[in-house]
């Protein structure tokens, strides 16, 4: 077993210069950064300009939650066509069915339709967004040989990711009051076509082809015991941010600033991202196995400690810290699939750790607005870190798992270009 099935060592500046400058790399990379700009644009952007159009924040919520819900059963299933056939044909096969859903969407808010047809609608564009995070992530392993450059590029991509929800959000605020509503909605829906349409047609990613047919797992890349401890740390990172992001607002609301909840949320993205780049250099715990673990405790403690404060100001000062675990468990993650999850399966992968983010999401969101309405929002910040820590637990009770899979049948990129 090699070392990196125990452990992932520290990245350098110099290593993801030379990931992101690295032969065949540079349109796939501009491409990916174009199609995944606006991937917590859109769902906003299409949270607001429902409200806007029927004037109720309840249907707007459920077409934000079927998005959700769509782009869970999407990741998953995008992912083992493009590990199967390469991305290019699943990726504009996608593009081309979300920008018909997208497209459907926004003409049937413009008309007003029943909301259980405007569910329906959101649902098909998550379920077709492309999955270019999906894809890219995955061809870092097929374009870069084992080592520090591979992990700093694996690490780019979960930073990044951060970046665009910061600015996701921003933008999708200040479209919201463009003379047209939906501009925020359409934007994000073009830009994403055409990003994905571009990584999907570049020299590199088409040299990826077909992997050579095999008997699957019905469960794919979840077969792996060590991938299903994965999800379920990527689970309970998902369930401590729902919760947060329903008691932060909730917070500020009581506090008469409700125009605050989006800065107080945008603080830990702030440090989190900082934060991300220094602990890609100085990793710890050394072994996954651990870090999975701690990195999911220290979260959940941090968030504990957001029940403390009685200012607003304090709650910012407190979220900066709690921010700071955000993106060292993303990189945990992506790093994590390396040695988890069978040979061939790491856009499925990524797609299962998506999946469970999202409902991790969904879960601490639904239970956290319970809790802040029937028992109040210190109770709910609470919870949410008692959930982490307990899961954290079962991950580490589980961290055994997190070694090299079984190998599949799969294929490195031959002869790729760009």
């Amino acid at each position: 077993m090699s070392q990196s099935a125990h452990s992932v060592g520290r990245t350098t500046l110099a290593d993801y210069r030379a990931a992101l400058t690295a032969p065949g790399t540079r349109r796939p990379v501009i491409a990916s950064l174009l199609a995944r700009l606006p991937i917590a644009m859109i769902g906003i952007s299409a949270l607001l300009y429902v409200q806007r159009e029927t004037g109720s924040f309840a249907a707007a919520g459920l077409v934000s939650a079927s998005s959700l819900a769509g782009v869970s059963v999407g990741a998953v299933f995008q992912g083992r066509l493009i590990d199967r056939f390469g991305p290019t044909r699943p990726l504009l096969t996608a593009a081309a069915l979300f920008s018909v859903a997208m497209t459907s969407l926004a003409v049937a808010i413009e008309a007003h339709a029943p909301t259980l047809v405007l569910v329906a609608l959101s649902a098909a564009t998550g379920f077709s967004e492309p999955m270019v995070g999906s894809a890219s992530r995955a061809l870092w392993t097929k374009l870069l040989p084992e080592g520090p450059p591979r992990n700093a590029a694996l690490s780019y991509e979960a930073i990044s990711m951060e970046v665009f929800f910061i600015l996701g959000p921003g933008i999708a605020g200040l479209l919201v009051t463009a003379p047209w509503a939906g501009t925020g909605m359409v934007a994000g829906a073009v830009a994403m076509v055409t990003g994905a349409t571009m990584f999907a047609l570049s020299p590199t990613v088409r040299a990826w082809g077909p992997a050579p047919k095999a008997k699957t797992p019905l469960l794919g890349a979840l077969a792996s015991p060590g991938m299903r401890t994965l999800a379920l740390a990527a689970l309970g990172f998902g369930v401590v941010i729902g919760f947060v992001e329903v008691a932060v607002p909730a917070a500020a609301t009581e506090s008469g600033h409700p125009s605050l909840s989006g800065l107080l949320l945008s603080f830990w993205s702030l440090s989190s991202v900082a934060f991300g780049v220094a602990y890609s250099l100085h990793p710890w715990p050394r072994r996954l196995g651990l870090r999975l673990p701690v990195l999911l405790a220290g979260f959940g403690v941090f968030v504990a400690l957001l029940a403390l404060p009685s200012t607003l100001w304090a709650l910012a000062l407190l979220m900066l810290l709690a921010g700071a675990m955000i993106t060292p468990q993303s990189t945990t993650h992506s790093a994590a699939i390396e040695i988890v999850a069978p040979r061939g399966t790491a856009a499925e992968a990524f797609g299962w750790i998506l999946t469970a983010v999202t409902l991790g999401l969904a879960a601490g969101q639904s239970v956290s607005g319970y809790l802040v309405e029937h028992a109040g929002i210190a109770v709910a910040f609470l919870a949410a870190g008692a959930t982490g820590v307990v899961l954290a637990a079962i991950v580490w009770l589980l961290r055994g798992t997190v070694r090299a899979a079984s190998p599949a049948p799969g294929g490195d990129l031959v002869g790729a270009a760009g």
